[in-house]
Parts: C-alpha cells; structure tokens; sequence
C-alpha cells in the first residue's frame, strides 16, 4: 500500500515517515492551517529527504503564479490542491498534480471525469473546511470513482482501521495526517510504526 504522511513541520518527522515506509510527505502551505509550514522551512527539510521520497505541496485556491513559484523555492514533485479548482486551473504544470475532493453523501464520483490527473484524493465533507478534517466518510464512494483513474483516500485514517480502510475502500493510495500525531504537526514515530506494522499485516 503507498502512504503519504502529510502535515509535516519537522525534519525528524520526516525521516521518521520515511524510515518507516512512506512514499511520499506532504507539506502544507495554507496559512490558516495548524500544520502550515513556510515555503523555505520546507525547502530545508525537502533538501535532506531521502532519495526517491516524494514531496508534495499542499494548497488551497492558490494563483498559479504563487504555485509556480512555490514549486521552483521548494522543490516539491507534486501539487496537491484542495479549493474549488476548476479542470483548467489544474493543468500546465511542471509537476504532477492531485485535485482533492470533499465527500459526503450527495458526492457524486462522475465529477472526477472531467479532469484529466494522474490521481485524485476524497476527503471527508465538514463545513467549512478544506481538508484535514479527521473524520471518515462512506470508504464504498471510492470504490464507485475507480473507473475514472486513481483514488487517494484520506480523512480520518490512523493505526487502527487503516487496514479495514485499505480493504474496503481499495484505494491506489492512503493519506494519514491527524491519525499518526500528538499535536497538530508533531507526528509520533509509534503510531507511524503501528500504522505501517497494521497495514503490513493486513
């Protein structure tokens, strides 16, 4: 299973996210977020980061000029964009880029069709929030949007039931943020371990 470790701050963490098996860690440039980190902060942790670790920028309605040179300062391999982003606004550039969606009941996966990424992340719907919400949603809405290209399934996801995530949604890919930290931004290298021991087992 890939794993992406998102909301990391500190270099320790990671380290530790890679050790562990991560794929890929996601820095987020959102100011209102509790887990926001300043594009040069990320540049010094993204220069120390293993080889073949991706690093992906995480973003909301940001202007493409301001992406552009995020991009160029930090060296991130992939966006990650959280807004209202429309399929234009999506393309054209240097990087790869994943479009989140919000999930609650009325989602329909079809939406997904009109863009063309490599890959595209569900989050759990909470009112007035972006992402990073903590909470799960219906995990069967990813198996229904597998026919229009690769799912990345977040919200919610820690040690415990990342596992009966992982088989009941099948996703390309899991998204782990709150559920492997003691505070917002601070990761814990147990519940990193225990996350990947589970998934191992699974």
């Amino acid at each position: 299973m890939i794993v992406k470790i998102c909301g990391i701050t500190r270099l320790e963490d990671a380290l530790a996210s890679a050790e562990e098996g991560a794929a890929a860690v996601g820095f987020i440039f959102v100011r209102s977020s509790p887990r926001y980190i300043a594009p040069a902060a990320a540049a010094e942790i993204i220069r120390k980061l293993p080889p073949f670790i991706c690093p992906v920028g995480v973003f909301v309605n940001e202007a493409r000029a301001d992406l552009l040179t995020t991009i160029e300062r930090t060296r991130i391999r992939c966006l990650q964009l959280h807004g209202e982003e429309t399929p234009a606004d999506t393309v054209g550039y240097p990087v790869p880029v994943i479009k989140a969606f919000r999930v609650g009941d009325e989602f329909d996966p079809s939406v997904i069709a009109s863009y063309s990424l490599p890959a595209y992340l569900f989050d759990a719907a909470v009112p007035g929030m972006h992402g990073g919400t903590g909470k799960t949603f219906d995990w069967t809405k990813v198996q229904q949007a597998a026919p229009y290209g690769r799912i990345i399934l977040a919200g919610g996801i820690t040690p415990e039931n990342a596992a009966v995530a992982s088989r009941t949604a099948r996703p390309y890919a899991i998204d782990v943020s709150s559920g492997v930290e003691s505070s917002p931004g601070v990761k814990d290298r147990r519940k990193i371990k225990n996350l990947f021991e589970n998934l191992r087992n699974a």
